[in-house]
């Protein structure tokens, strides 16, 4: 496989994960909560989507009720967490624990097929479009919703309130913002996104998997990081973008590192490695700054002390 096709095949890939990556950043970054809800709403979706889909329901009906149904996981563990004052962590494994039962309940079998069935890509594909191409559409739009749908709500009181109940939640209640409700909504938000993908992804792939949840967290951790790493501190609009890129890039890096001929049984190390490599790259970013500025300053103090020895 050529680069091209393979950056091509990347992207259609990475836009539909980056939804997720939008998702853990919601909890991850604004809230400033661990939330592992992630890896048990992921296959919810998944599952929902693929059953409606089967049972002849209109796949952008599908894909929607797939969201709500990650909305209401969300809610669980934003539950268990803000009212009954089990730790995030905790209360986040608590519930994909439970969700494991409930999305095999919905299934009712491990993986179903969709091959042969309409999906939210057929429309495009009818036109005459390749698979990659319409899913490289259909991701780029549903990515621009989301983001475009976000930036407006965190510029509302609300979303303007859950920004300020991450950064401080004990000022933010003692000027009257509600937390617990915030919480609960931003869990709500972020698990929604991450059924989403899981729904886009399933519908993609041609089948929906009771087991496609593990490791999606590491997957979403490693968009964030890259998309820190390219712009860091940056307005929540482009932060948002960055990250979609970062999901697309980090898709890549995993294709190249498949064309060696990695093991199947071995894509979860490879995926691993490749997340450890980005978490490494802030440090070796900033200890190249402190080295460079180093040189700098001892450039500059030469230079200070030859024109002081020339006076």
């Amino acid at each position: 496989m050529n680069i091209l096709s393979l950056f091509l095949s990347a992207t259609s890939q990475g836009l539909l994960w980056s939804l997720l990556a939008i998702g853990v950043f919601l909890t991850y970054r604004i809230l400033d909560i661990a939330d592992l809800t992630a890896e048990g709403s992921f296959p919810l979706g998944g599952g929902i989507a693929a059953v409606m889909i089967v049972n002849g329901a209109n796949p952008v009906i599908a894909t929607l009720a797939a969201f709500v149904g990650g909305m209401v996981a969300g809610l669980v563990t934003g539950i268990l967490n803000t009212k009954f004052h089990v730790p995030a962590l905790l209360a986040g494994i608590i519930t994909m624990t439970g969700l494991y039962s409930i999305t095999s309940r919905v299934m009712g079998a491990p993986n179903i097929a969709l091959l042969g069935e309409d999906t939210v890509f057929t429309a495009i594909q009818n036109m005459g479009m390749t698979k990659n191409n319409a899913v490289i559409i259909i991701g780029l739009l549903v990515a621009i919703l989301v983001i475009l749908l976000l930036v407006l709500f965190f510029r509302t009181e609300i979303g303007l309130a859950i920004r300020a109940t991450g950064d401080n939640p004990d000022m933010s209640e003692a000027n009257g913002i509600r937390t617990e409700n915030m919480k609960l909504l931003g869990y709500m938000i972020s698990n929604g996104s991450i059924a989403l993908s899981g729904a886009l992804l399933a519908q993609n792939n041609g089948f929906a998997d009771l087991n496609s949840g593990v490791g999606t967290i590491v997957i979403g951790l490693a968009s964030i990081i890259i998309a820190e790493v390219l712009l860091h501190n940056r307005p929540i609009a482009t932060r948002l973008i960055t990250i979609v890129c970062g999901a697309v890039i980090y898709r890549f890096i995993l294709a190249l590192v498949f064309e060696m001929n990695v093991q199947p049984t071995d894509s979860k190390l490879a995926s691993a490695v490749v997340l450890v490599i980005c978490l490494s790259l802030p440090q070796i970013r900033q200890k190249l700054g402190l080295n460079r500025n180093k040189k700098e300053t001892k450039k500059g103090a030469k230079s200070n002390a030859t024109s002081i020895e020339n006076h």
